[in-house]
């Protein structure tokens, strides 16, 4: 059928679509990032990666607080941007055996995920707003701007030491 079900009909069922999604991706993201802390050599990437293990956590909650605010039980759709920022970071990280590169590998990757879901998140944000629900746009706010503190905080790592290190 295209790329969204047939029974997306307004701009509130694309908002609930999209929120199934980012669901279904912060799920995802919390089941890769223990792998990642595993693989990271770095002690700051791991301990980032460790922050944003919890921060995600912490973002699904506030997912299912959003789904119940708006009336919906938390449900996930397939993400298949995520699942292939996820399996692209595994298959590169299957071909790299220098330590110091596979940290910028497992930076870069890190860094893919934010920028998706910052634009998942900044999106469903303006929706909620379009929407009339200012209380789910506030919700959503708040991972909003921790996924862009976070990269914020991959750039200032990989630029002061991870590819210095990789190079």
């Amino acid at each position: 059928m295209g790329l969204f079900t047939k029974d997306i009909k307004s701009l509130d069922d694309l908002f609930v679509h999209t929120l199934q999604d980012v669901y279904y991706a912060e799920n995802q993201i919390a089941k890769a990032l223990p792998k990642m802390i595993e693989k990271a050599t770095a002690a700051e990437l791991r301990q980032g990666f460790e922050t944003h293990l919890r921060e995600t956590e912490g973002q699904i909650e506030r997912l299912e607080r959003v789904f119940a605010m708006h009336g919906h039980k938390p449900k996930a759709v397939d993400c298949p941007a995520i699942d292939g920022i996820v399996r692209e970071a595994d298959d590169t990280a299957g071909e790299i055996a220098d330590r110091e590169v596979m940290d910028a590998a497992l930076l870069a990757a890190a860094q893919a995920v934010e920028h998706y879901e910052i634009a998942r998140y900044g999106t469903l944000v303006a929706w909620a707003k379009r929407l009339g629900r200012d209380d789910c746009a506030a919700v959503l706010q708040q991972s909003l701007d921790e996924e862009k503190a976070t990269d914020r905080k991959l750039t200032a790592l990989a630029e002061s030491k991870v590819n210095q290190k990789a190079a």
